[in-house]
């Protein structure tokens, strides 16, 4: 009885306080996540008031957080778009690869941390947060802009990415071997293909067997599928998370929509759990040794971003200063590079990846919203200032002789609000 009444408190501690760092984010318009890590960091090991008997219950919350996660961002894509926007934008997803996974990669080598941490510390850089994105471009007002679906496109990309990524992960930090981790990855592709190829030509008949009038029915059948197929994903040694994320994707029309307002509240609940979890796992002590790499890597992977963002802008026929933009916007890192990172805490690979991949998250995730306003400001005065704006004509140059003048302009920008 007492220690049911101890947990109760605990537990209840916990979900009161992250109220209450939710709504002082809120207040503040900036992303509640590096809250919820300080948090973890501040009641884990070496914190200031360690837990004691909720712990493995916020573990097991920790872990539906994830499938959550993964959950509600299949379900805000369908098949279709998927396939649609792998066709068009895939160069954009290999520049984006190729420039944001290699410094994390890169960092790790240097460290002497070995392959398997440079695998797993490529994965935690090169992809940005999409939750923390989507909530800045609102907050701008910037939904509207024609750079959007440039930023949405490669979000879209990296999430797909995932699909492959995270078996790979999986299998390396499970120790397996070249013949087991190929099996995995084939069966994690052989799935996600499936998925999407019933998804396409029958998804309104899956969607169909899932609707239900009532709420609750709705609520508890996607749910309880979605942990059936997520554990019999973890069982074939494939992400738990691929499995919840190719559930989503399957479901689409009506029945994605219902889910999605269903199980927001859900998602928000497990996934601040999540990221206290990871928080309790990181020793603080651990975390001024790692600042400075950390410093420099988030420093070298926002240029990177941003240097993404501008080119697959410019892609796309953005003005520059839409470019600017796309690139500052895609700062931001966050829930997918904590899922990353606690796969790696998890099996042990290397004690200091998880403290490096904490402060990395939390410089990025403060300085994303920064980024985002004022990359293009900053770009456009610093261009301005070296070249010259006003230039003279010769008098031979028009019809009547005379001298006139022009001003270099910036080319047409962006349709929406800045």
């Amino acid at each position: 009885m007492h220690s049911s009444a101890v947990f109760l408190i605990e537990f209840g501690c916990i979900i009161l306080g992250l109220g209450l760092l939710g709504r002082f984010a809120g207040r503040f318009r900036f992303s509640p996540i590096p809250l919820y890590l300080l948090a973890g960091l501040a009641f884990g090991e070496g914190g200031l008031l360690p837990l004691g008997s909720s712990e493995d219950f916020v573990a097991v919350g920790a872990e539906i957080g994830v499938i959550l996660l993964l959950l509600m961002l299949g379900l805000e894509y369908t098949a279709s778009d998927l396939v649609s926007n792998l066709k068009t934008h895939y160069p954009a997803g290999l520049v984006d690869a190729l420039l944001n996974a290699l410094p994390g990669a890169a960092t790790a080598l240097l460290l002497g941390w070995g392959p398997v941490a440079a695998v797993v510390l490529a994965g935690v850089t090169w992809v940005s947060s999409s939750g923390v994105i989507a909530k800045i471009l609102g907050d701008l007002g910037r939904l509207g802009n024609r750079e959007t679906p440039a930023i949405l496109s490669i979000l879209v990309l990296e999430d797909l990415s995932m699909a492959v990524y995270l078996p790979i992960v999986t299998a390396l930090l499970a120790g397996a071997g070249l013949a087991a981790g190929s099996v995995t990855l084939a069966v994690a592709l052989g799935a996600a293909v499936l998925v999407l190829v019933l998804a396409v030509r029958y998804g309104r008949h899956i969607s169909r067997f899932v609707s239900s009038d009532d709420p609750e029915k709705l609520l508890l059948v996607v749910l309880g599928l979605t942990l059936v197929i997520a554990g019999l994903a973890q069982r074939l040694n494939v992400s738990a998370a691929v499995g919840a994320f190719l559930v989503g994707i399957a479901l689409s029309g009506e029945v994605a929509d219902g889910a999605h307002s269903l199980l927001a509240p859900l998602r928000d609940l497990f996934a601040a759990v999540f990221f206290v979890f990871f928080g309790l796992h990181t020793d603080p002590a651990s975390i001024p040794p790692v600042l400075l790499p950390a410093l420099a890597l988030a420093a070298v992977t926002a240029a990177t971003k941003i240097a993404t963002g501008y080119w697959a802008a410019r892609q796309a026929g953005i003005a520059s200063k839409g470019r600017w933009r796309a690139g500052g916007t895609l700062v931001a890192r966050g829930e997918f590079s904590i899922v990353i990172a606690g796969l790696a805490v998890t099996a042990g690979i290397e004690p200091a990846l998880g403290p490096l991949a904490t402060a990395y998250v939390l410089i990025l995730v403060i300085l994303g919203p920064l980024t985002a306003r004022y990359t293009e400001p900053l770009a456009t005065r610093l261009l301005s200032r070296l070249r010259p704006r006003v230039t003279a004509v010769p008098p031979d140059s028009t019809p009547d002789g005379t001298r006139d003048t022009y001003e270099t302009l910036d080319d047409a920008d962006t349709v929406g609000h800045a």
